[in-house]
């Protein structure tokens, strides 16, 4: 499904018009340009929304009905939940969780704690970059945040302005290089280790 059918869902149920949520919806998406397959459905996680979406658009969309709209309930609602056939919302964690520490780049670590020391004198934008970390306890899970996308694409997204230009070593490809598709991916095809005891709750509720 794409950005606009996305915002059509919207319009539906919250009024106004499509135009008024593309923008968000098309962004949740962008991922779409670091990974040409489903891998890429990173901000489809309440991670995605919480940390990066909502400090980006706000914690509300004003439409052209001059309606206030909650950005966390359209983007669970109207993206997640649809992209996954209503069936669930990943963690960052099932991501993580997917990766192979066998296709992790070599030297990742030290790339890491090199990028991290441009910041570390920054607590809110420290504490933005090691979030993956403290949702998942992977070291690796820092690939996420601690590569070119997301330090020239992302931060100054969220106010964070470009200091100096300077070369990584990190891209977001070796994130998704390392990390296997799996087939809740797949719109919902399957159940992410996260989701599986609500699956099996709903399960046994519809055969008592």
């Amino acid at each position: 499904m794409n950005a606009m059918q996305h915002a059509r869902i919207s319009a539906k149920r919250w009024g106004g018009e499509a135009e008024d949520y593309y923008e968000v919806h098309h962004f949740i998406d962008s991922t779409k340009s670091l990974c040409s397959d489903a891998r890429h459905r990173i901000l489809h996680t309440l991670w995605g929304v919480n940390s990066i979406v909502v400090p980006i658009y706000g914690h509300s969309l004003l439409n052209s009905a001059g309606k206030s709209v909650d950005l966390k309930d359209l983007c669970e609602r109207d993206h997640l939940l649809v992209d996954y056939q209503q069936r669930f919302i990943p963690t960052l964690a099932d991501f993580v969780r997917a990766i192979d520490p066998a296709r992790l780049p070599v030297g990742f670590e030290q790339k890491i704690e090199k990028i991290h020391q441009y910041y570390s004198d920054q607590p809110q934008l420290s504490q933005i970059l090691l979030s993956p970390l403290a949702l998942t306890g992977k070291l690796h899970s820092l690939l996420l945040t601690h590569n070119s996308w997301f330090i020239y694409e992302i931060l100054p997204r969220m106010g964070y302005p470009i200091s100096s230009l300077v070369d990584l070593g990190c891209a977001p490809e070796d994130f998704f290089n390392a990390m296997q598709f799996e087939l809740w991916m797949d719109n919902g095809m399957a159940v992410p280790a996260s989701a599986q005891a609500l699956n099996q709750i709903k399960h046994n509720y519809q055969y008592t």
